[in-house]
């Protein structure tokens, strides 16, 4: 659907900067806030792509998770959890499907957890945010590209848009000006959306800071030429996968579903513990990823198994309960003939078995990049911001919501969340600071 007609001013009440999840939110709530108190207020969203909601239509395949049955957090990384939480609370999950199917669109649950749309359409999701925009009298202004925010002696922001190779003369130096402003810019993931990180410098620019590192979240991980795990490539199933200290102490764990592919390790489990992998090795260059390819079977079951195996086979064991490329892969990597007799397996061969099932290292080389991560890590800290209203501690006038916000999720509909609740609190905000 498209925005109401253009604003014939450029002085606005409230200007979000991003019109992704959580500033398409921030502008709805911001609009119905000022309803519910009997002011009119003049609301713009500006983006600078040329599409509205690129995020949005490629999540969940194009299905769009829009967010998770059970949400607390603990499926977050990044600030404080007592701080998340509480912003959290402020828009429940049983508020997100409301709001939805006041927008008329349903939500399925799936057995994952995880809540669609059940046209398994993205865009019926955004099609309702920026339905429900318009009729909340929001203006959106794309493809506007913000260069530079200014506070001025009045009070006001000035907005600075950057210009375009191709703008003609009058449009170089266009501004807009507001009374309040939302960052809502995103984080780096994904940049041809936009989101290339001009929103860390907006946000220095007035007094706050971005933690000192910033990387890709929810991404696939990358595996060395010639390792059996490309080989693989295609090949599906559900492992635990650990992060562990060079001391071999176990940092973070997630037991979901994996994907070999050509280039190494993608799927729910390996881009949820992608985070916790990049900051281990950030710390300590010796962290590690470790696979237990038998989640639901303890080593030393294992061990003994092995052990009373008789004249059967490893590889007909191991057939049993894994794919047989994979079985195969296994055996080879830990030095074992797959046909040898349990009879003839010496302690050492054994041994070496149950450590490549129930924790082999792989040699992890990087990942795939904002390109092609789904969320960012790092950013503006919750500590910088009132969690009432997501207004900055630094810069009255100013809130900050969504993925510009030092919180990144689990992958399931969890960033989804955070969006709405954040950018739920930063619109009413900005209302009831005017």
């Amino acid at each position: 659907m498209t925005a109401v007609p253009s604003h014939s001013s450029t002085d606005f009440d409230i200007a979000i900067i991003g019109a992704g999840a959580a500033g398409l939110m921030a502008a709805i709530s911001a609009g119905r806030a000022a309803r519910e108190q009997g002011r009119r207020a003049s609301i713009i969203a500006l983006d600078g792509a040329r599409t509205l909601g690129a995020k949005i239509l490629v999540a969940g395949g194009g299905r769009c998770n829009v967010t998770h049955h059970a949400v607390d957090e603990s499926a977050y990384a990044g600030s404080s959890r007592n701080a998340i939480k509480k912003v959290l609370r402020s828009f429940s999950v049983e508020r997100t499907i409301e709001f939805f199917r006041e927008r008329g669109v349903e939500l399925k649950r799936e057995e994952t957890g995880k809540l669609f749309p059940t046209t398994d359409s993205a865009r019926t999701v955004l099609n309702a945010l920026l339905d429900a925009a318009r009729e909340a009298g929001v203006e959106i202004r794309h493809p506007w590209r913000v260069d530079a925010l200014t506070a001025t002696d009045t009070g006001h922001f000035q907005i600075h848009r950057e210009a375009a190779t191709d703008a003609p003369p009058e449009s170089q130096s266009e501004s807009i000006s507001a009374r309040r402003v939302i960052l809502a810019t995103g984080g780096r993931s994904l940049p041809k959306s936009g989101s290339d990180g001009k929103g860390y410098d907006l946000a220095r620019a007035h007094g706050h800071t971005i933690t000192p590192r910033v990387f890709p979240a929810l991404v696939p991980l990358i595996v060395p030429e010639g390792h059996f795990i490309r080989d693989l490539s295609g090949l599906a199933a559900v492992v635990m996968l650990e992060v562990r200290a060079s001391t071999n102490k176990r940092l973070a764990q997630f037991t979901n579903s994996t994907l070999c592919t050509h280039f190494g390790l993608s799927g729910p489990g390996p881009l949820d513990i992608s985070r916790y992998l990049a900051a281990a090795k950030l710390e300590d260059p010796g962290a590690h990823l470790a696979i237990n390819w038998l989640p639901d079977i303890p080593a030393p079951e294992i061990d003994l198994t092995l052990q009373n195996l008789g004249r059967s086979t490893p590889i007909r064991l191991l057939r049993e309960c894994l794919p047989d490329r994979l079985a195969e892969a296994i055996c080879k990597e830990a030095g074992v003939a797959p046909g040898v007799s349990g009879n003839a397996l010496t302690r050492e061969a054994r041994r070496a078995l149950v450590i490549a099932l129930s924790e082999m290292r792989i040699p992890i080389t990087g990942d795939r990049g904002y390109t092609y991560a789904e969320v960012t890590a790092g950013g503006v800290p919750l500590s910088e911001m009132k969690l009432d209203t997501m207004e900055s501690r630094t810069c009255p006038s100013l809130h900050l919501c969504g993925e510009i916000c030092d919180v990144d999720g689990r992958i399931g509909g969890f960033n989804f969340q955070w969006a709405w609740a954040s950018g739920y609190l930063a619109g009413r905000g900005a209302v009831h600071g005017m």
